[in-house]
């Protein structure tokens, strides 16, 4: 993306926060982690409607009061991470900038952190001060922005509606984190923020990402299409012991069978590329079973609108911990990121977090995750 362009989005976004309401009573300061090649700056049709949403909220704020701290002219594109936008350059970027803020965070202020970028950012970004000291925690907020190309762990699909969160009324609430544990010492924890998953899909994604910026379109549905022809002859899928617990300990579920797909949110009401209702209700584990060529071509149409919980080859419950092992390699993926779990590092643990990570939420109560 050209830099006057990220420069535009940086000042608009600038003249938004200035209007901010969000802790009024305390000097903000706010940092925007960018990902200049995401699609919502790339793809031409996802800019231009990010442009008029951005204008559309300056236009609806602008008679509204501004910020006691709100500078007349507040910087916009820096390098300093202090009210302004920093464009990542590439992997881990985004990790490195979130570690030199949370250096700076010492209570005297609130810090507004937003990603602009697809779940790649946000998950750096979240892994990052997941880690950080609780005081750290407690003084900042994190507001994910939908520029990427599927945004499924953005706080909206739609960029007016993550807008709306910081001028309309809000709260701060924490949510959880999915954590994936091995038997092999030094492999992992790794952490998800919006759906950690095993087997085909996760076989999906990583593909996907081999292929990004190499392969015009929706890379995603291609893999899908071809991963349920292929992927059994390239991961072999056998029978697959899973226990889950709630969080007093009290078991929930046994399994033992040829697992295709297990999938763990930290709540229900979750999607993944792209919008596919893998969690589509208020439980928060899925676990698919093998199936036939013909049965997964049928599923796939399923899962992306949430019909397939109603299926015989489905079990979905609600966990807070999940015990599996099995004789065979298995892919992970987290949030777009994939490893490979090998049969020495069984049994592996799916567990959630305790809620740590600050979000904004709207304060009316309504969920834009809910259908």
């Amino acid at each position: 993306m050209a830099n006057n362009n990220i420069e535009g989005f940086a000042n608009s976004m600038a003249a938004i926060i200035r209007h901010c309401t969000l802790m009024p009573d305390k000097p903000l300061r706010w940092t925007i982690i960018a990902n200049p090649t995401a699609g919502g700056f790339t793809i031409r049709k996802r800019r231009a409607l990010h442009d008029k949403h951005l204008e559309e909220s300056i236009r609806k704020n602008s008679t509204k009061p501004l910020r006691k701290d709100a500078a007349p002219s507040q910087s916009s594109l820096n390098q300093s991470g202090i009210n302004g936008l920093i464009p990542t350059t590439g992997a881990k970027h985004a990790q490195r900038i979130t570690e030199s803020l949370i250096k700076e965070i010492d209570g005297t202020a609130f810090h507004l952190i937003i990603t602009s970028g697809g779940d790649g950012t946000s998950l750096e970004v979240l892994s990052t001060l997941y880690h950080a000291p609780a005081g750290v925690r407690s003084s900042c907020v994190v507001l994910r922005l939908p520029m990427g190309t599927g945004n499924d762990g953005a706080d909206a699909w739609e960029l007016n509606h993550a807008l709306d969160l910081l001028i309309e009324p809000a709260v701060i609430d924490l949510a959880r984190a999915v954590r994936l544990s091995t038997s092999t010492p030094g492999k992992g924890p790794f952490y998800a923020f919006n759906v950690l998953s095993v087997g085909l899909d996760a076989f999906v994604t990583h593909n996907t990402n081999k292929m990004k910026g190499n392969l015009p379109g929706d890379s995603y549905k291609l893999w899908v299409d071809l991963a349920s022809l292929f992927y059994d002859r390239i991961y072999k899928v056998g029978p697959m012991e899973i226990e889950a617990f709630d969080e007093a300990g009290k078991n929930v579920q046994s399994l033992k069978q040829n697992t295709l797909l297990m999938a763990m949110g930290p709540t229900g009401h979750r999607t993944y590329g792209s919008h596919n209702w893998v969690l589509p209700d208020d439980r928060n584990v899925c676990v698919i079973r093998q199936m036939s060529v013909f049965r997964k071509i049928v599923m796939k149409e399923q899962i992306s609108i949430g019909t397939h919980i109603d299926k015989p080859e489905s079990t979905v419950f609600n966990a807070h911990r999940i015990e599996f092992k099995g004789k065979y390699p298995i892919l992970a993926q987290m949030d777009g990121e994939t490893v490979l779990i090998n049969p020495e590092d069984y049994p592996a643990v799916m567990e959630l977090t305790e809620p740590v990570i600050p979000i904004l939420q709207d304060s009316s109560g309504r969920d834009w995750r809910r259908r």
